[in-house]
């Protein structure tokens, strides 16, 4: 970035040394013509800032503005050019010019000629007034255009991703479950006879009970670990459609837009995700909310 800077900023310089340089050097051909057009000494030494110094106006003027007043200002610089460039082509055809050894209010031979390089002379002054106000006010009143920003769909965030509830998301298949089948080795069969084989009594042996510690059992019941069986349930009658948004509708009577979520009507309602999603939407479009 700094790098970036100091180029920039030795462009600049160079820019400002290249155009002292050509003013400089434009500087004799404008005052010996201001001087044949009739200006006193004080007026054909500043007739050079009045050309060349409306060009470095306008060259401002174009890098500040932009649009039509840019390509106005790049016109001016145009014209003041292309109207140095015949005054200095017009010092170097006329030798006599340089000694003002020239009759008072004569620059070419040509009487035609003569007049339009006059008028061109003397018009440079009054154009450089108005034109060089009308630059300066519209520098001044200029303002840049705002640069957008890009604007974020707060629904596309990740933290809306995040909060989004499980009824919300889509519902996805589950991946079809393989069972593992183990075999087990075949029973073999044993004969439930007696056995002929003399068998000695073993007399008992007595072993001294350790009495143990054992912990009270809780008459507190067990919460549920697992999932209940469909048998120990409570059987509940069937709800249809209608019953079900007609009980979604007085659940979410007093709910306000943004709280009308799937989470939420399932919740009151004790249904499942898919027919919480499918009254959010229908409950939104009875409130004219944009379905998401």
């Amino acid at each position: 970035m700094n790098l970036h800077r100091k180029g920039r900023a030795a462009l600049v310089l160079a820019l400002v040394v290249v155009v002292a340089m050509a003013f400089r050097v434009s500087w004799n051909a404008l005052r010996d013509i201001a001087g044949a057009i009739g200006a006193d000494a004080t007026a054909a030494t500043l007739y050079p800032f009045v050309v060349d110094g409306l060009m470095a106006l306008a060259l401002i003027a174009t890098l500040v503005l932009a649009g039509r007043d840019r390509t106005f200002a790049l016109r001016v610089l145009a014209a003041y050019t292309i109207a140095s460039l015949v005054l200095n082509y017009v010092h170097g055809l006329v030798p006599e010019l340089h000694g003002q050894s020239v009759e008072l209010g004569r620059v070419a031979e040509w009487d035609a000629a003569n007049w339009v390089l006059v008028l061109l002379a003397t018009s440079l002054p009054v154009g450089s007034i108005y034109f060089g106000s009308d630059l300066v006010a519209k520098v001044l009143h200029h303002r840049p255009a705002p640069i957008a920003t890009p604007t974020v769909n707060p629904e596309d965030s990740p933290d809306a991703a995040m909060n989004e509830s499980s009824s919300d998301l889509p519902v996805s298949t589950p991946a079809p479950i393989t069972p593992n089948v183990t075999v087990l080795p075949r029973p073999v069969a044993v004969g439930f006879l007696k056995s002929t084989t003399a068998i000695k009594p073993v007399q008992a042996i007595e072993q001294p009970i350790e009495r143990r510690a054992v912990a009270a059992e809780s008459t507190r019941p067990r919460g549920a670990t697992g999932r209940v069986p469909e048998a120990a349930r409570t059987p509940r009658p069937k709800r249809t459609a209608d019953e079900l948004l007609d009980e979604a509708r007085k659940a979410t009577a007093d709910w306000p837009d943004a709280k009308l979520s799937a989470e939420g009507i399932r919740r009151e309602v004790r249904t499942s995700p898919a027919n919480a999603r499918a009254l959010r939407d229908t409950l939104r479009a009875e409130r004219g909310v944009q379905v998401a």
